[in-house]
């Protein structure tokens, strides 16, 4: 009898299959995106199925591959607990050009509705709007980059990349949105006007300095939101009020709170239409290592902000809060999987990277705690059967016995 081979998914592989059972009235309503030019009624891979199978990839570390992928829907169990059929890797690669990736934004944002804040800071307790923190990355493609290469290699590094704009909800401790783009952030694909397209009332966007522009400032105040972002060391301003600082302040190392006037108004888009904030905070300078670019740090963080009313420690805090998302790119990718790309398509990492926002939301409404290594290990343990439901269980309980 022939032994496994490496990569192949057996049956015992693939386990804890019912939590999709809830999963599946959900994604339901996708069943019949992509039909429409399918008159024979010959199709056989739909929408809500190439989620769940997408997702499977997501829990499942056996699942590592579009292949992989393929074989697991060859597998019984996991087409009775799905619902599908055998998907080729004909029907797989297809599918990005018969979904349409948006309609997963409605089934997020319900899931988001579900969702409870679990990571709320009590220092932050006077802040109105919900803390949004605002980055991008970059993934890379392997065969794009050949094939960009093969045409231009100068300009290979720069299409051989995808960006995903995200936006992170700090207080659910999961993202809400992602935008893919190329990678070059030229023109559509630049981190400021993906943002403001995208810009919603109550949230106060938590920005680095890629962002300070004078434009996206209004334009947020404007759609009745808030904003905290770093500016460039060498940014220019004149003190038109300064604040006085209390012992709090002092020991964040604020060492500036005042209204300021930024920049050169000379020219209409450098024109803010409300009182901006400056605070600055003494930091470690950031030493530049493998002949980096760019000047030095200078070691103090400038901080532009609209909110008028609150200490310019809390500021400083609100900024200070920005590394989580950073913390959450590296579960993304390193945890979840999504250095990865299924798919080289746009339409594809945009499918991809919603479904790991619903599996970083699945975690939370599972555990009522955001995503964390242990708990996403415990998880796919279970999934390819190397842990008991009732260990499963136990880890749970014992996390919502201490929250956090």
């Amino acid at each position: 009898m022939a032994g496994k081979r490496r990569g192949d998914v057996r049956e015992e592989d693939v386990t804890g299959l019912k939590y999709f059972d809830k999963l599946a009235p959900l994604l339901a309503r996708l069943h019949e995106v992509g039909c429409g030019r399918d008159k024979a009624g010959n199709r056989k891979l739909h929408f809500d199925q190439y989620c769940m199978l997408v997702l499977l990839f997501l829990f499942n570390p056996v699942v590592r591959s579009l292949r992989a992928i393929e074989q697991a829907s060859e597998l019984r169990k996991v087409q009775r607990k799905l619902g599908c059929q055998r998907a080729s890797l004909g029907s797989l690669s297809e599918a990005t050009d018969v979904f349409q990736p948006e309609r997963l934004e409605e089934i997020i944002a319900e899931l988001g509705e579900q969702l409870k804040p679990i990571a709320r800071d009590p220092r932050l307790k006077d802040v109105q709007h919900a803390l949004t923190l605002v980055d991008g990355t970059l993934l890379k493609g392997l065969p794009v980059l050949v094939q960009a290469a093969m045409l231009d290699p100068r300009a290979a590094k720069h299409k051989a990349k995808f960006r995903l704009h995200t936006q992170f909800d700090l207080e659910r401790g999961v993202p809400i949105r992602i935008d893919v783009t190329e990678g070059s952030g030229r023109g559509e694909a630049n981190e400021r006007i993906v943002l403001a397209k995208a810009l919603e009332s109550g949230r106060c966007y938590v920005e680095d300095r890629g962002y300070a522009k004078f434009q996206l400032f209004n334009e947020i105040v404007a759609a009745d939101s808030s904003y905290v972002c770093r500016l460039r060391d060498n940014s220019r301003y004149e003190i038109v009020q300064q604040r006085e600082l209390c012992g709090d302040d002092a020991e964040a190392g604020v060492l500036l709170d005042a209204v300021v006037q930024l920049g050169d108004t000379g020219k209409a888009e450098n024109r803010l239409d409300h009182p901006i904030r400056l605070v600055v905070v003494k930091t470690t300078p950031h030493e530049k290592r493998g002949g980096a670019a760019g000047p030095a740090s200078t070691g103090l963080l400038l901080i532009a902000t609209n909110l008028l009313d609150l200490p310019a420690w809390i500021i400083s805090l609100i900024y200070r809060c920005r590394w989580t998302i950073e913390i959450f790119f590296r579960f993304f990718k390193h945890v979840l999987g999504c250095r990865h790309l299924l798919s080289h398509d746009p339409a594809g990492i945009e499918i991809q990277t919603y479904c790991a926002i619903i599996a970083c939301m699945l975690i939370s409404l599972w555990t009522g705690r955001k995503p964390t290594l242990r708990t996403y290990e415990m998880i796919c343990h279970y999934f390819a059967g190397l842990a008991e439901e009732d260990e499963l269980l136990a880890h749970l309980a014992k996390l919502q016995a201490h929250p956090v």
